[in-house]
């Protein structure tokens, strides 16, 4: 009895052992197989980053399509111009029927990487133009290449320049090649591509032009109008800044330009309303559903465009906090809105300290004043300008929502700060003396627009009567500090 227990006791422990066994090798074989699983993808992805590197996108290399292409390809291979970044020499490119590249060793392309490096360093000390593409065959740039050419550490766009009204025009009348739901934002906001392989930022056209922004509705709830970013555009450049980008509105065919390019989970919020018309919302995380739809008459509407940025692959911008964002609640205050010596906090802490950071963000105070756009909670400049350069003044989609209401907080950092830099100081006292008044230039300007009245009267009186406040505000200032401590001339 004894010893058959001793045998069946070994004879567990064997069995318990060839288990244990079992279970190391099966875990040993799961593990070589994961472990070969993720030497292949990380191969995949190597090998895809040098192919992305080496392959013409519509980030590096952007192809002109030339009209007649359709004409001249019958049967034969056809040489086409192609945009290609100056800077850039990672791609070689043939534009044709197909699109051939040529990959480059690691040490050519770190000689290459160096070499970009420098040329940015240069263009922080002389303040020179990104320069980023250039014409394969020496042909014209199309305008939003040129535009993107044109920026400078000081302005987007120069006083004199034509190509400005070339790409107004490309915009509002090019054909239309692709539409693409942007992911992200709390309202619907579409990316629009052209037959030059130009972009564009579409906002639609929600409601009239009569409807304001509800008294009960806080401003971060509030609706976008694609209107007003036509308008802040064109008062940007009226007032010299040139810091909002070129925008410019469109009449779209809701099945032709929108539907057609749509992606499945864009396409499925597309419908016939009772009326007949053709809608759509996208999806956003406000206002993106069927009761909120963007209808057309009964298949055209309205939107806006704005032109797109260089690729941050190709120019870097960096992303700002506004010293002076608001709470974005129902119930809290932000630092600034309950203390009054909040300026001093904000000239003692980088990049506010020195330079022309502080003046600019207080010219970018009295831009919203003007528009009545409370939604500036963070804005942005090109990295590679360094922090002596001018502030990005991007999205005006909550901008002219209130005719008769002027909102005095927006003035926060002119009148904490009772500073104002004098070329707008100048400014906005010349405009108050002219006989033309600003009304009427900003009436003059947007006239030229194709979905013209683009602001209503009251609104164009509301600049006149805001630009009276401002200058009431600076001379309390002179009048508490003197008229050299609070206008600053920097030579901007």
């Amino acid at each position: 009895m004894k010893l058959m227990m001793k045998f069946h006791h070994r004879f567990v422990f064997l069995i318990g052992f060839m288990c244990v066994l079992s279970v190391i090798l099966t875990t040993t074989t799961v593990l070589q197989y994961v472990l070969e699983q993720r030497r292949t993808v990380k191969d995949f992805m190597n090998a895809n980053a040098q192919f992305m590197r080496s392959s013409v996108s519509d980030t590096h290399v952007l192809r002109r399509v030339k009209d007649d292409e359709s004409e001249n390809n019958q049967g034969k291979e056809t040489n086409g111009a192609a945009v290609i970044p100056r800077n850039n020499t990672l791609v070689y490119v043939e534009a044709a029927k197909s699109v051939k590249t040529t990959l480059l060793d690691d040490s050519t392309e770190l000689f290459i990487r160096r070499k970009l490096a420098d040329q940015r360093k240069e263009i922080r000390e002389k303040g020179a133009q990104l320069d980023l593409y250039e014409s394969s065959d020496g042909t014209k740039l199309p305008s939003w290449g040129t535009f993107h050419n044109k920026i400078s550490r000081y302005e987007l766009y120069s006083e004199e320049s034509d190509y400005i009204d070339r790409l107004l025009y490309d915009m509002s009348h090019k054909t239309i090649t692709d539409a693409e739901m942007k992911a992200g934002g709390t309202q619907l906001k579409v990316m629009i591509t052209f037959s030059d392989e130009g972009q564009a930022l579409m906002k639609p056209m929600r409601f009239t032009r009569e409807k304001e922004t509800l008294p009960d509705h806080f401003y971060f709830v509030d609706y976008e109008r694609h209107n007003a970013e036509v308008a802040a555009f064109h008062l940007d450049r009226i007032l010299g800044f040139r810091r909002v980008p070129p925008c410019a509105g469109r009449i779209f065919n809701i099945s032709r330009d929108l539907e057609q390019y749509a992606e499945y989970t864009f396409k499925k919020t597309f419908f016939r309303s009772p009326a007949k018309n053709h809608c759509f919302h996208g999806v956003c995380s406000y206002y993106c559903d069927t009761s909120h739809a963007f209808c057309g008459n009964p298949d055209t509407i309205e939107g806006s465009l704005c032109a797109y940025l260089p690729s941050k692959d190709v120019a870097q911008r960096k992303n700002w906090r506004n010293p002076w964002k608001r709470s974005y609640s129902k119930h809290k205050q932000a630092a600034w809105e309950t203390d009054s010596s909040y300026c001093k906090q904000v000239q003692q802490t980088p990049p506010y300290n020195k330079g022309r950071r502080l003046l600019d963000l207080i010219d970018l105070a009295v831009f919203d004043y003007l528009t009545g756009n409370m939604d500036r909670h963070h804005y942005e400049t090109f990295l590679d300008f360094g922090n002596d350069t001018f502030l990005l003044h991007l999205d005006q989609g909550r901008a002219f929502g209130k005719s008769l209401h002027d909102e005095t907080s927006i003035l926060a950092p002119l009148y904490q700060c009772c500073y104002i830099r004098a070329s707008t100081w100048q400014k906005l006292k010349f405009l108050r003396n002219s006989p033309v008044k600003l009304s009427d230039l900003m009436q003059k300007s947007l006239t030229r627009d194709v979905i013209n009245p683009v602001l209503l009267e009251p609104h164009l009186l509301a600049l006149d009567r805001r630009i009276i406040k401002i200058l009431r505000m600076v001379k309390g200032c002179i009048r508490a500090h003197g008229e050299k401590t609070v206008v600053i001339d920097d030579g901007f």
